[in-house]
């Protein structure tokens, strides 16, 4: 636990510094995503890449879902990493593209190592404790999230002593005590109004 919990202070730190010069960017609304799907394929890739560090997101793969649901690519890439600029702006490594799947066909997830997604434009909001929420209630804390790290572990026992309340000022855990459990790593502090409703 000690390992995992420096290692999360360190990418933290690390991420932080790289962005201490950019200011970030606003959740889309409803209007920006009717926007961004009438993008151009060039602005799609564009946005898409701004999800993550630039020495990752070069070399990354850009995708989009269709109208069958299934990803269509829009750029090939030699990493591994895969970016989309909808539904949210995200970089996924092979960990999370394998949990993604699992979540969307509500399957198990099968972690294998520490897995890394980047969301540097933040995210649109969803629910802190269920996974598949699509709309604020009164009970299910709604959070929407500046720019952002997450992380899966393959040792969910790890989980246990990190906190789920997004503004302790740190990593916290979403969706904890379900088989989509992860660790978000804010790489800005979390404003006021995108406190979670309790």
């Amino acid at each position: 636990m000690h390992k995992l919990v420096a290692w999360l202070i360190g990418c933290f730190a690390a991420v932080s510094l790289s962005l201490v010069a950019q200011e970030p960017a606003r959740p889309a609304s409803g209007h920006q995503a009717a926007t961004n799907n009438a993008m151009s394929s060039d602005a799609k890739i564009k946005l898409a890449l701004s999800a993550g560090p630039a020495d990752l997101t070069n070399d990354a793969a850009v995708v989009e879902p269709g109208a069958d649901s299934k990803m269509m690519q829009l750029r090939a890439g030699t990493n591994g990493w895969v970016c989309m600029a909808h539904p949210e702006v995200m970089c996924l490594d092979k960990e999370w593209q394998g949990w993604t799947d699992a979540w969307m066909n509500k399957k198990d997830p099968q972690i294998k190592s520490v897995g890394i997604a980047y969301m540097l434009k933040g995210d649109k909001g969803a629910s802190n404790t269920d996974p598949f929420a699509t709309a604020p209630t009164a009970t299910n804390q709604w959070v929407v999230s500046p720019a952002h790290l997450m992380v899966l572990t393959p040792d969910t026992d790890q989980l246990a002593a990190l906190p789920t309340d997004p503004n302790n000022g740190g990593p916290w855990v979403m969706w904890k005590g379900t088989k989509y459990a992860h660790i978000m790593v804010p790489t800005v502090p979390m404003p006021a109004k995108a406190a979670a409703r309790k």
